[in-house]
């Protein structure tokens, strides 16, 4: 299975290419924003699946899944987010996309969901289109962090930069880094890649 995976958030990239890779039968190429992701759709190589971040860098939204899909030839066509909405997830699936992940799914998951969509079926999660909350985690390993650990090791996991985190949960940049320092300490990791592969392979999000 041959998949391509253009995402401008190195963290997710890095993340994404070590589960890959100890994944059988799972190829795949990675670039760090939209142009590149056309580029290598037109050239020789034939991808089963191509996965797009939705907020990438000159990805324009649905504008850039609408040139992406007229471009596609056989490649299949999925978009990705941490943040968009339930509707933009309906309208690409409308306009002829393979599918839409949210970056908070389990690595497990995910990768469940490339196989599908690679196959040749559609996908979208029937919880997130149905608009059920996602913000409480049903796993033994998240009772032992702090709501707003948990929160950040989500938005980490989506490829969130410190400043991001910040501005998003409205607190200081060296606030997110404490939550960081204790979190990397209670889950027994080293660095930021660290702790978006342990969410992955634990199925936290």
């Amino acid at each position: 299975m041959k998949v391509l995976v253009a995402d401008d958030h190195e963290l997710l990239r890095d993340t994404l290419e070590l589960y890959f890779q100890q994944s059988d039968g799972v190829d795949a190429d990675f670039v760090g924003d939209y142009p590149s992701a056309l580029e290598k759709m037109q050239g020789e190589t034939e991808y089963d699946l191509v996965l797009l971040d939705y907020s990438m860098r000159g990805m324009n939204g649905l504008e850039g899944l609408k040139a992406a899909l007229d471009v596609a030839g056989s490649n299949r066509v999925a978009l990705m987010s941490g943040i968009a909405p339930r509707d933009v997830a309906a309208e690409a699936l409308n306009l002829g996309a393979a599918g839409f992940v949210p970056k908070t799914l389990s690595a497990k998951s995910l990768l469940s969901a490339v196989r599908f969509m690679a196959e040749g079926e559609r996908y979208a999660p029937i919880d997130f289109l149905m608009g059920e909350d996602q913000t409480s985690l049903a796993n033994p390993l998240a009772e032992k962090l702090l709501s707003r650990e948990v929160q950040v090791l989500r938005r980490l996991r989506a490829g969130m930069s410190n400043k991001e985190i910040a501005r998003e949960l409205g607190v200081t940049e060296p606030t997110v880094k404490l939550y960081l320092k204790s979190l990397f300490r209670k889950i027994n990791v080293n660095n930021r890649t660290q702790a978006a592969l342990f969410a992955q392979e634990n199925g936290l999000f």
